[in-house]
Parts: structure tokens; sequence; C-alpha cells
């Protein structure tokens, strides 16, 4: 296929996923879908193989979804499917990796023929249960399994299969109505491609498919190629629920190939904090991407070089009946774990370490009925070798966070505070971002139940290269702190949740941080003016109702330093 040709179908198809996922999110009902927008769409081949996505998404869902096609069509060969079906199914172990995520996929036909899938994969506000919650004992616990099946057949709807999830569900009308517009976004995207067809005159994918998923694993396999054969060993640790999570990360490369092994990890535990494989290889496959090849688009031939595995019944690589509800918090732990391994060989392209993403579930009957709300929010990113990092916002789960206007308009949640949390970043040249704080309580005077998966309340963020690490997090409720970090707890009326969220990593020396920089920080309100003295060295003084640097001052301060903490 000529150059041309194929750079003009290529980025076709990803707008086409593109106009999928905005449909999606457009004709949603719940706010995790309008507002956080946690869900992916992508499109595939005749072989499900994912050829375009939807450049927003997160990567937990799509990179999932990349594979979790094969596993429709072991249960629905081609064959056995025709126009107007619709698949669905949300099998943790072979989707997305947990109950909640839900997998719709439609085959695309053009005069008769199967010519390729749209799927779209979206996080349900409720899936029953005991609700989305970390602290479930099995996945039983966790909600409806839907095992793979046809939502629509020829067109017409499977009434059965909507009833079983509309009775098992808090939230009827919303979650019925994400799926419904899962549906109609995979049918936007497969009247796009047959109008791609017809233009460019293809009587399939198969050329075209070849070519980009050759294109991208060369790229990759190049870019693997240019670091040095090896094998690259760190650890990290997460809070875990009630002892400390080990995940131990070892990436070996050989020539144009990279194996990610997570041996000597945690054995898997009996909360629902656990990581089936598929998504763990989301998670690990996705950094290697942003760091090695950011730039070409996500699509199959960017998985073929890279390996992913972890001992079977390890906290990465869990078996079922395992409780896997909040396997985020630990899947973005992988990225972290594996950019610290690759830290030595990489040092001008891995960041530090990243606030996880925190997500909020709060759950009461008020005058107006039961309520459900899921809700995001981020502490700092890490700082990158050249740049700060972002404030409020988590890395890697690229996640939206839900306006304050909207969580108080669909519920009767009151936000008594959202705001940026000074001196939350870790210290550096390049600081890491600042963390947040949210304080919420309920309008009516009614208990509530709350449940936030969060993290890094002991564990900080680490610095990378000299930098220091983040503030870790604090969570409470009525003001007192609480004893486990992700559990399912009962407010009584009146009473506030307050969730501070850690600041991320700094990177390098923080006595070369350029003054103006902190002087930037301080007239922000990021770095109060008694750290910039105490962490950076850098001495800010009031002045005509502003701040400036007294040169002099730093000079002497920093002349008087030891090297920083690392």
């Amino acid at each position: 296929m000529d150059v041309v040709g194929l750079e003009v179908m290529w980025n076709r198809l990803i707008n086409t996923a593109t106009e999928q996922r905005k449909v999606l999110l457009k004709t949603a009902f719940s706010t995790v879908l309008r507002e956080s927008e946690d869900c992916a769409a992508g499109v595939f081949d005749i072989a499900g193989n994912l050829l375009a996505q939807a450049p927003s998404g997160t990567p937990g869902q799509i990179n999932s979804m990349a594979t979790c096609i094969g596993n429709f069509l072991e249960v629905f060969p081609r064959e056995a499917l025709d126009p107007g079906d619709v698949l669905i199914g949300n099998n943790p172990w072979k989707t997305a990796g947990h109950l909640n995520d839900i997998t719709v996929v439609t085959p695309a036909f053009r005069r008769g023929t199967l010519v390729g899938f749209f799927g779209s994969c979206a996080h349900s506000l409720d899936i029953g249960g005991r609700g989305f919650s970390s602290d479930s004992r099995s996945l039983h616990e966790e909600g409806l399994f839907i095992p793979f099946a046809k939502l629509a057949e020829r067109g017409r709807l499977n009434p059965l299969l909507l009833d079983v999830i509309r009775h098992n569900v808090r939230s009827p009308e919303l979650v019925i109505g994400d799926i419904m517009a899962q549906l109609s976004c995979n049918e936007i995207g497969g009247q796009r491609l047959v109008e791609l067809m017809d233009e460019f005159g293809l009587e399939d994918l198969s050329d075209l498919s070849a070519d980009i998923i050759g294109r991208s694993e060369r790229v990759m396999r190049d870019a693997i190629r240019s670091i040095p054969d090896g094998r690259y060993e760190s650890q990290v640790v997460s809070d875990g629920l009630d002892e400390p999570i080990l995940i131990r990360c070892a990436v070996t490369v050989t020539g144009d190939e990279m194996l990610i092994d997570y041996a000597g990890s945690s054995p898997q535990v009996r909360w629902g904090i656990n990581v089936p494989l598929c998504y763990s290889a989301s998670y690990s496959i996705y950094a290697v991407k942003c760091l090695l090849a950011p730039a070409v688009p996500n699509n199959a031939g960017t998985f073929r070089a890279i390996r992913v595995t972890a001992p079977p019944g390890s906290i990465m690589n869990a078996l079922p009946p395992a409780p896997v509800a909040g396997r985020h918090i630990l899947g973005n732990f992988q990225p972290l774990a594996l950019y610290r391994a690759l830290a030595p060989v990489l040092p001008q392209q891995v960041i530090a370490c990243s606030s996880v993403l925190w997500i909020t579930t709060v759950q009461g009957t008020s005058a107006e009925g039961p309520f459900t709300l899921t809700f995001f929010a981020s502490g700092g990113m890490g700082a990158r070798p050249d740049k700060d990092g972002l404030s409020a916002t988590s890395f890697p789960g690229n996640i939206a966070m839900t306006p304050v206007e909207m969580i108080e308009a669909v519920s009767p949640i009151v936000v008594l505070e959202k705001a940026l949390r000074p001196d939350s970043a870790g210290i550096g040249r390049w600081r890491g971002g600042v963390g947040q704080t949210f304080r919420f309580t309920v309008r009516e005077d009614i208990p509530y139940v709350v449940n936030t998966m969060c993290d890094q309340i002991v564990e900080a963020p680490y610095g990378l290269a000299g930098g220091g690490a983040g503030e870790i997090a604090r969570y409470e409720v009525g003001g007192v702190r609480l004893p486990q970090k992700k559990a399912m707890v009962s407010v009584p009326a009146g009473g506030e949740v307050l969730m501070t969220l850690p600041g991320g990593g700094g990177y390098g020396d923080p006595r070369e941080r350029d003054p103006d920089h902190v002087l930037e920080d301080v007239a922000d309100g990021l770095v109060s003016h008694e750290r910039a003295r105490a962490d950076f060295h850098v001495a800010v003084r009031a002045v005509d109702g502003g701040w400036a640097v007294d040169r002099e001052e730093t000079r002497r301060l920093r002349a008087a330093t030891t090297p920083s903490r690392g």
C-alpha cells in the first residue's frame, strides 16, 4: 500500500474511533462516562486485532479490549455472527479486569460480509453486589458476572438479558442507558467504516491491517533495541488493605524484545485489590509505549514485542474467584515500578512516582430515593526530567475529574472544599505535581456510606535522581483518620469526609531549581516561603504586596547546603 494512501486511511480509522467514543460520551446517562470519561473505544480487524483507538481513553480498558475480542470469538466464531448482532460481557479475566467494566462488541458488515469489529468498554456506575468496593472477599460479592452473550441478535435486543441486568443493579436506568450508549457508538463506528471502504474501494481490511500493525511493530521493536540488553529490577510498595503489598518488577531486554515479569511480588490477597493478568499486561505495555514510542498510534503492533508475566496466584496474576473490584489501585503502580527499574538506563525519559487514582463511591437514601455516585480525584503527577509534574493529575489513570457542579447537581452531596494542597509536591530541580484537598458531606440529615479506593497514605510517591518524595495522603471521616485505607465506611448524618491527596515525587537536586521557578510557586500558593527556604534553599521575601527572591541570601543558603536527599 502506498504511503500516502496508508496515512490517509489510518487517520480516518483513528477519527472513526474518536467519533465512536464521542458518541458514547454524548449519549451516556451516568456521570462516570459523561463527565469522567471512564471508557475506551476502538476498531478491530476480523481476526480481532486492534487497528485504531480513540486517542483518549483509559489504558486499562483499551489495552485489555485489544486482546479480549479474540476471547469473544472463541465463544461466537465469525461464521456464527450476523448483521445486527451485538455481543456483551464483563468477565474480569477475559475483558478489562473487574466486573464494573462492561465490554460491548459489534461486528461490522459490508454487503453481508464481515469486515471488522467495533468495541467499547465502559465503567458501569453499579454492577450490584455489595457495591463498588475493595473490601470484598470474593468475586461473587462484587456484583453481576455477565458471561459472553448476545445483547442483540439480528437487530433484536435480548430482553431477558437486559432484565437480568436491570434487576441486579441499584441504578438500572443509568446502567442500561450507558449500555445502550455503547451499542449506539459501535453502530456509528460500523457505518463510518463502511463509508471508508466504499470511498477507497476496499473489499476487506487485510492489507490495511497488515501495514498498520507491521509498521507500528517495527517502530516499537526499534525503540526497544535502543535499550542496552540486560535485566533491570525494582520494587515499589502499596499500602495494601491490612498489610503492605510488594510489587517486584524485572524488565529483561533482549534485542528487540522485552519481558516484564512480576515474580517475587506479594501473593494474591483476600481483599478486592487483586489484579488479573490481562490488566497487568495492559498497564505495563501502556507504560512502555509512553516511554519509547508515544507518537505511534496505539494498535496491536505496539504490543507484539512485549511480553508480561507473573506467577499464577500472585497479586499481579490473581486467579478466579479472587475479588478484583479495586484492581486499578495496584495496576496504577505497575508503570511506577517499571519506570523505577528503567531509570538507570533511561534517566531522561522516565518520570518520578505519581499519585495513583482515587475512586470514591457514595451511597445512601435521600428524600428522593436511593442514590449512588462514583467520582474520581487525583493527587500530583511525578516530575519529569525537564518539567514539573502536573498538579491534581493522576498517572497512569487518564481519567477526568468529575466537576463539583455535576456532583452536586445529580446527588445530595455537597462539596465543601476542593483546593490544591500547598507544600505537597516532592522537591527537586523539577518538583512533583501538587496534590489536592477534597472535603464533602451530604446536604440532607441522613447517614450515608462511602468507599474510597485510595493509596499512598503510608508509602509516599518516590522521587528520582535526587528528588524528594511527595507528601503522603490522608483520609478522614468526621475528623478521625481511618484505620483502614480502602474500606466501606458508614458516615453518620452531618458527617464530613476529607480526602487529602498526595503530591508527586520530585526529579533532580532541589538546589538546582531555578529560583524564579520557586518564586512562581510561592506566588501561586503552591509552595510556602518557609518551605522555599528549607527545601529549595531559596530566600523569598514579601515586597509591595508580592514576593521577590533575595538573590544574595539564596546564594549563601545554597553554598552552605549539603547534597539533597534522594
